[in-house]
Protein backbone atom coordinates (compact mmCIF):
# COMPACT_ATOMS: atom_id res chain seq x y z
CA UNK A 1 0.00 0.00 0.00
CA UNK A 2 2.85 2.61 0.72
CA UNK A 3 4.35 1.60 -2.85
CA UNK A 4 1.14 2.14 -4.21
CA UNK A 5 0.61 5.72 -2.26
CA UNK A 6 4.11 6.94 -3.09
CA UNK A 7 3.20 6.21 -7.39
CA UNK A 8 -0.34 7.73 -6.92
CA UNK A 9 1.55 10.73 -4.81
CA UNK A 10 3.61 11.03 -8.39
CA UNK A 11 1.03 10.79 -10.73
CA UNK A 12 -1.10 13.19 -9.27
CA UNK A 13 1.65 15.75 -9.66
CA UNK A 14 1.99 14.76 -13.30
CA UNK A 15 -1.72 15.85 -13.81
CA UNK A 16 -0.67 18.58 -11.98
CA UNK A 17 1.78 19.64 -15.26
CA UNK A 18 -0.73 18.67 -17.78
CA UNK A 19 -3.35 21.24 -15.98
CA UNK A 20 -0.57 23.70 -15.74
CA UNK A 21 0.21 23.67 -19.65
CA UNK A 22 -3.35 23.74 -20.21
CA UNK A 23 -4.04 26.69 -18.50
CA UNK A 24 -1.29 28.49 -20.16
CA UNK A 25 1.14 28.35 -16.97
CA UNK A 26 3.80 25.87 -18.54
CA UNK A 27 5.04 25.42 -22.44
CA UNK A 28 7.74 25.10 -24.89
CA UNK A 29 9.44 28.10 -23.49
CA UNK A 30 8.86 27.37 -20.12
CA UNK A 31 9.05 23.55 -19.90
CA UNK A 32 13.17 24.03 -21.77
CA UNK A 33 14.00 26.64 -19.15
CA UNK A 34 13.19 24.43 -16.47
CA UNK A 35 13.62 21.56 -17.99
CA UNK A 36 17.94 23.13 -18.09
CA UNK A 37 17.54 24.21 -14.96
CA UNK A 38 16.38 20.98 -13.28
CA UNK A 39 19.17 19.33 -15.37
CA UNK A 40 22.52 21.54 -14.23
CA UNK A 41 20.73 22.71 -10.84
CA UNK A 42 18.33 20.86 -8.94
CA UNK A 43 19.21 17.52 -10.20
CA UNK A 44 23.34 17.88 -9.26
CA UNK A 45 21.93 19.30 -6.09
CA UNK A 46 19.76 15.87 -5.17
CA UNK A 47 22.77 14.46 -6.05
CA UNK A 48 25.11 15.42 -3.12
CA UNK A 49 21.52 16.17 -0.64
CA UNK A 50 22.24 11.85 -0.70
CA UNK A 51 25.09 11.69 0.82
CA UNK A 52 24.30 14.11 3.07
CA UNK A 53 22.65 12.44 5.52
CA UNK A 54 23.68 11.56 9.86
CA UNK A 55 24.54 8.12 8.94
CA UNK A 56 26.98 7.01 5.67
CA UNK A 57 27.41 3.64 3.93
CA UNK A 58 30.02 1.23 5.01
CA UNK A 59 33.23 2.14 2.90
CA UNK A 60 33.78 -1.10 2.71
CA UNK A 61 30.85 -1.14 -0.06
CA UNK A 62 31.80 1.81 -2.42
CA UNK A 63 34.04 -0.39 -4.26
CA UNK A 64 31.59 -3.41 -4.97
CA UNK A 65 28.44 -1.45 -5.33
CA UNK A 66 30.07 1.24 -8.32
CA UNK A 67 31.41 -2.33 -10.04
CA UNK A 68 28.09 -3.44 -9.94
CA UNK A 69 26.54 -0.53 -10.72
CA UNK A 70 29.12 0.23 -14.03
CA UNK A 71 28.40 -3.62 -15.20
CA UNK A 72 25.18 -2.79 -15.01
CA UNK A 73 24.77 -0.10 -17.26
CA UNK A 74 27.79 -2.12 -19.52
CA UNK A 75 25.16 -4.72 -19.86
CA UNK A 76 21.98 -2.22 -20.36
CA UNK A 77 23.98 -0.66 -23.75
CA UNK A 78 23.04 -4.17 -25.11
CA UNK A 79 19.84 -3.20 -24.55
CA UNK A 80 19.87 0.54 -25.60
CA UNK A 81 21.64 0.05 -28.76
CA UNK A 82 21.05 -3.27 -30.10
CA UNK A 83 16.79 -4.18 -28.82
CA UNK A 84 15.09 -1.37 -30.41
CA UNK A 85 16.21 -2.31 -33.52
CA UNK A 86 13.84 -5.18 -32.95
CA UNK A 87 11.05 -2.96 -32.27
CA UNK A 88 11.11 -0.13 -34.51
CA UNK A 89 12.89 0.76 -38.11
CA UNK A 90 12.68 4.25 -37.50
CA UNK A 91 16.01 5.57 -36.73
CA UNK A 92 14.80 8.55 -34.08
CA UNK A 93 11.84 5.98 -32.62
CA UNK A 94 14.69 3.17 -31.94
CA UNK A 95 16.72 5.70 -29.68
CA UNK A 96 14.12 7.10 -27.91
CA UNK A 97 13.34 3.29 -27.32
CA UNK A 98 17.07 2.84 -26.46
CA UNK A 99 16.83 5.18 -23.97
CA UNK A 100 13.66 4.17 -22.25
CA UNK A 101 15.73 0.19 -21.94
CA UNK A 102 18.55 1.69 -20.66
CA UNK A 103 17.81 4.61 -18.09
CA UNK A 104 14.75 4.02 -15.21
CA UNK A 105 13.82 7.04 -13.16
CA UNK A 106 15.79 6.27 -9.87
CA UNK A 107 15.92 9.32 -8.05
CA UNK A 108 12.22 10.52 -8.71
CA UNK A 109 10.46 7.19 -8.02
CA UNK A 110 13.70 4.85 -7.52
CA UNK A 111 14.93 5.88 -3.87
CA UNK A 112 11.27 6.13 -2.46
CA UNK A 113 10.63 2.68 -3.17
CA UNK A 114 14.33 0.94 -1.95
CA UNK A 115 13.71 2.96 1.29
CA UNK A 116 9.96 1.90 1.45
CA UNK A 117 11.12 -1.95 0.63
CA UNK A 118 14.63 -1.83 2.46
CA UNK A 119 14.67 0.94 5.23
CA UNK A 120 15.92 4.35 4.80
CA UNK A 121 19.61 3.55 4.93
CA UNK A 122 19.19 1.77 1.61
CA UNK A 123 18.99 4.66 -0.16
CA UNK A 124 22.84 5.31 0.37
CA UNK A 125 23.39 2.05 -1.42
CA UNK A 126 21.27 2.58 -4.03
CA UNK A 127 22.53 6.12 -4.84
CA UNK A 128 26.05 4.10 -5.23
CA UNK A 129 24.50 1.57 -7.53
CA UNK A 130 22.73 4.99 -9.66
CA UNK A 131 26.43 6.87 -9.69
CA UNK A 132 26.82 5.46 -13.02
CA UNK A 133 23.90 6.13 -13.95
CA UNK A 134 25.02 10.16 -14.14
CA UNK A 135 27.71 9.12 -16.41
CA UNK A 136 25.65 7.04 -18.83
CA UNK A 137 22.74 9.13 -18.82
CA UNK A 138 24.66 12.48 -20.16
CA UNK A 139 26.93 10.08 -22.36
CA UNK A 140 25.21 7.02 -24.33
CA UNK A 141 21.74 8.51 -22.96
CA UNK A 142 22.37 12.00 -24.90
CA UNK A 143 23.38 10.21 -28.08
CA UNK A 144 20.26 8.07 -28.03
CA UNK A 145 17.88 10.99 -27.72
CA UNK A 146 20.27 12.82 -30.02
CA UNK A 147 19.88 10.34 -32.80
CA UNK A 148 24.15 10.13 -33.21
CA UNK A 149 25.22 6.23 -32.32
CA UNK A 150 28.72 7.15 -32.94
CA UNK A 151 31.46 7.44 -30.10
CA UNK A 152 32.73 10.33 -32.26
CA UNK A 153 29.82 12.36 -31.03
CA UNK A 154 31.33 12.30 -27.51
CA UNK A 155 31.83 15.15 -25.84
CA UNK A 156 34.33 15.38 -23.37
CA UNK A 157 32.71 18.65 -21.69
CA UNK A 158 29.90 15.96 -20.82
CA UNK A 159 32.51 14.88 -17.68
CA UNK A 160 32.63 18.27 -16.52
CA UNK A 161 28.84 18.42 -16.48
CA UNK A 162 27.36 19.38 -13.32
CA UNK A 163 25.55 16.15 -12.28
CA UNK A 164 29.05 14.30 -13.35
CA UNK A 165 30.88 16.73 -11.24
CA UNK A 166 28.07 15.84 -8.25
CA UNK A 167 28.36 11.98 -8.51
CA UNK A 168 32.24 12.48 -7.84
CA UNK A 169 32.03 14.76 -5.23
CA UNK A 170 29.30 12.50 -3.46
CA UNK A 171 31.68 9.47 -3.89
CA UNK A 172 34.57 11.60 -2.40
CA UNK A 173 32.61 12.79 0.51
CA UNK A 174 31.03 8.70 1.32
CA UNK A 175 34.57 7.30 0.52
CA UNK A 176 36.35 9.91 3.05
CA UNK A 177 33.48 9.71 5.65
CA UNK A 178 33.11 14.02 5.50
CA UNK A 179 29.49 14.97 7.33
CA UNK A 180 28.14 18.08 5.80
CA UNK A 181 27.37 20.92 8.11
CA UNK A 182 23.63 21.33 8.55
CA UNK A 183 24.56 25.04 6.97
CA UNK A 184 25.33 23.56 3.74
CA UNK A 185 23.12 20.33 3.73
CA UNK A 186 19.98 22.22 4.41
CA UNK A 187 19.78 24.21 1.32
CA UNK A 188 21.09 21.83 -1.11
CA UNK A 189 18.54 19.59 -0.23
CA UNK A 190 15.77 21.69 -0.44
CA UNK A 191 16.72 22.98 -3.89
CA UNK A 192 17.48 19.40 -4.79
CA UNK A 193 14.26 17.99 -3.72
CA UNK A 194 12.63 20.82 -6.29
CA UNK A 195 13.96 18.15 -8.84
CA UNK A 196 10.89 16.02 -8.54
CA UNK A 197 7.96 17.38 -8.78
CA UNK A 198 9.80 19.87 -11.59
CA UNK A 199 10.47 16.94 -13.94
CA UNK A 200 7.29 15.23 -13.40
CA UNK A 201 5.16 18.42 -13.62
CA UNK A 202 7.39 18.75 -17.28
CA UNK A 203 6.79 15.26 -18.26
CA UNK A 204 2.69 16.39 -17.65
CA UNK A 205 3.02 19.75 -19.60
CA UNK A 206 4.70 17.53 -22.40
CA UNK A 207 1.83 15.49 -22.43
CA UNK A 208 -0.79 18.40 -22.64
CA UNK A 209 0.67 18.73 -26.08
CA UNK A 210 -0.21 14.93 -27.32
CA UNK A 211 -3.37 13.97 -29.10
CA UNK A 212 -5.43 11.21 -26.67
CA UNK A 213 -4.18 8.18 -28.46
CA UNK A 214 -0.88 8.84 -28.78
CA UNK A 215 -1.03 9.26 -24.77
CA UNK A 216 -2.59 6.17 -24.93
CA UNK A 217 -0.01 4.42 -26.50
CA UNK A 218 0.56 2.20 -29.76
CA UNK A 219 1.77 -1.60 -29.62
CA UNK A 220 5.93 -0.48 -29.99
CA UNK A 221 5.12 1.52 -26.69
CA UNK A 222 4.02 -1.46 -24.70
CA UNK A 223 6.55 -3.57 -26.00
CA UNK A 224 9.11 -1.13 -24.92
CA UNK A 225 7.20 -0.41 -21.73
CA UNK A 226 7.15 -4.60 -20.92
CA UNK A 227 10.96 -4.88 -21.71
CA UNK A 228 11.48 -1.73 -19.55
CA UNK A 229 9.76 -2.90 -16.50
CA UNK A 230 9.88 -6.54 -16.59
CA UNK A 231 12.71 -8.31 -18.78
CA UNK A 232 15.55 -5.80 -18.47
CA UNK A 233 15.62 -6.01 -14.37
CA UNK A 234 15.31 -9.69 -14.34
CA UNK A 235 17.83 -10.77 -16.96
CA UNK A 236 19.97 -8.28 -14.42
CA UNK A 237 18.77 -10.13 -11.66
CA UNK A 238 19.53 -13.37 -12.63
CA UNK A 239 22.58 -12.39 -14.40
CA UNK A 240 23.81 -11.17 -11.51
CA UNK A 241 22.63 -14.18 -9.44
CA UNK A 242 25.02 -16.46 -11.36
CA UNK A 243 27.99 -14.11 -10.76
CA UNK A 244 27.61 -14.66 -7.26
CA UNK A 245 26.61 -10.81 -6.14
CA UNK A 246 25.32 -10.81 -2.71
CA UNK A 247 21.17 -10.52 -2.27
CA UNK A 248 21.19 -7.55 -0.73
CA UNK A 249 22.90 -5.84 -3.57
CA UNK A 250 21.70 -8.01 -5.82
CA UNK A 251 17.77 -7.66 -4.47
CA UNK A 252 18.63 -3.34 -4.59
CA UNK A 253 20.04 -2.97 -7.85
CA UNK A 254 17.16 -5.11 -9.44
CA UNK A 255 14.43 -2.33 -7.55
CA UNK A 256 16.20 0.32 -8.57
CA UNK A 257 16.84 -1.06 -12.48
CA UNK A 258 12.88 -2.14 -12.65
CA UNK A 259 11.28 1.80 -12.46
CA UNK A 260 9.77 3.79 -14.61
CA UNK A 261 11.49 5.38 -17.79
CA UNK A 262 13.47 7.99 -16.47
CA UNK A 263 12.13 11.74 -16.92
CA UNK A 264 15.52 12.94 -18.35
CA UNK A 265 14.60 11.67 -21.53
CA UNK A 266 11.99 14.17 -21.89
CA UNK A 267 13.74 16.96 -20.84
CA UNK A 268 16.64 16.12 -22.57
CA UNK A 269 14.87 16.39 -25.80
CA UNK A 270 13.40 19.99 -24.91
CA UNK A 271 16.98 21.02 -24.61
CA UNK A 272 18.44 19.42 -27.70
CA UNK A 273 14.99 20.34 -29.55
CA UNK A 274 14.02 17.08 -30.42
CA UNK A 275 10.43 15.94 -30.22
CA UNK A 276 9.26 14.26 -27.20
CA UNK A 277 6.23 12.69 -27.93
CA UNK A 278 7.64 9.33 -28.20
CA UNK A 279 9.71 9.26 -24.76
CA UNK A 280 6.63 11.12 -22.73
CA UNK A 281 4.64 8.29 -23.91
CA UNK A 282 6.87 5.60 -22.75
CA UNK A 283 7.71 7.64 -19.43
CA UNK A 284 3.56 7.67 -19.22
CA UNK A 285 2.69 4.34 -19.96
CA UNK A 286 5.57 2.82 -17.91
CA UNK A 287 4.98 4.89 -14.64
CA UNK A 288 1.10 3.60 -15.43
CA UNK A 289 2.34 -0.02 -15.87
CA UNK A 290 4.74 0.67 -12.80
CA UNK A 291 1.62 0.83 -10.31
CA UNK A 292 1.30 -2.98 -11.00
CA UNK A 293 4.65 -4.36 -11.51
CA UNK A 294 6.08 -2.19 -7.88
CA UNK A 295 3.85 -4.06 -5.87
CA UNK A 296 5.14 -7.78 -7.43
CA UNK A 297 8.60 -6.51 -7.05
CA UNK A 298 8.19 -5.38 -3.43
CA UNK A 299 6.56 -9.27 -3.18
CA UNK A 300 9.80 -10.89 -4.91
CA UNK A 301 12.46 -8.68 -3.67
CA UNK A 302 11.26 -7.24 -0.27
Amino acid sequence: MENLEVMVVLFIIVVLGYVACKLGYMGDKFDKKLSSIVVDITCPLLVLSSVMGDELPDRTFILPLLGVGFLTYILLLVFGFGVPRLISKNHDSQGMIGFALMFANVGFIGYPIVSSIFGPQAIFYAALLNMPNTFFIFTAGVMLIKGEYSVKQFNPKVLLSPALIAAAVAALLVALGVHTPDVIARPVTMVGNVTVPAALMIIGSSMAKLPLKEIIGSPKVYAASLLRLVVVPLSLYFFFKVCGVSDVVNNINTVVIAMPVASFGTMFCLKYGRNPALITELTFITTLGSILTIPLITLLFG
